[in-house]
């Protein structure tokens, strides 16, 4: 799975390491607003690995929770989705509107091998001081630049490089950023 290659979703060991974040996240997502605390202490069980000062507001969705890497200082708004079968690694400095979803996993694109079962993962990567705005969908496969936007609504299929504004469907460069 995180070699790239085709997998199994319902292997066991899989089948437990889903099971375990869904407990964890569930666990978070239900946890008063006013125990920040314990929300982080469960946030550390949760990750893979997370820096100082992350504030991600409930309800989390994950997959694993295991394979997403977040840097020092990120925020994640209402609502998120990261689906990480493939690492989900974010810089510093994130800023995360609601409803954004980081899709690491996908199927084959012929029926004929879809309906077999096995699936693709591929990694995402988030460069540092980058800003995702309400309801972006991130791609497997895909790289975003060091300070960048992305403006809301957008669903970003290719890499978007560093220090611009992108927006649309498919996201697209608009503008460079100074």
């Amino acid at each position: 799975m995180l070699a790239g290659e085709l997998y199994d979703a319902s292997d066991a060991t899989l089948v437990r390491m889903r099971t375990k974040a869904r407990i964890l996240f569930a666990e978070f997502n239900r946890t008063p607003y006013d125990a920040e605390p314990e929300r982080q202490a469960i946030l550390g069980q949760l990750l893979g690995r997370m820096g100082a000062n992350l504030n991600i507001q409930p309800p989390f969705y994950c997959d694993y929770g295991s394979n997403i890497s977040i840097g020092a200082n990120g925020f994640l708004n209402f609502n998120c989705i990261f689906l990480d079968c493939a690492q989900i690694t974010i810089g510093i400095n994130f800023q995360c509107a609601p409803n954004v979803q980081l899709y690491a996993a996908y199927h084959p694109v012929m029926a004929a091998e879809r309906v077999k079962g096995p699936e693709f993962a591929a990694p995402i990567t988030i460069g540092d001081n980058v800003w995702l705005g309400g309801g972006v969908i991130v791609c497997p496969g895909v790289t975003i630049g060091d300070n960048t936007t992305i403006g809301a609504g957008s669903v970003v299929t290719k890499d978007i490089p560093a220090n611009v504004f992108a927006a649309g469907n498919p996201c697209r460069v608009i503008r460079k950023l100074d």
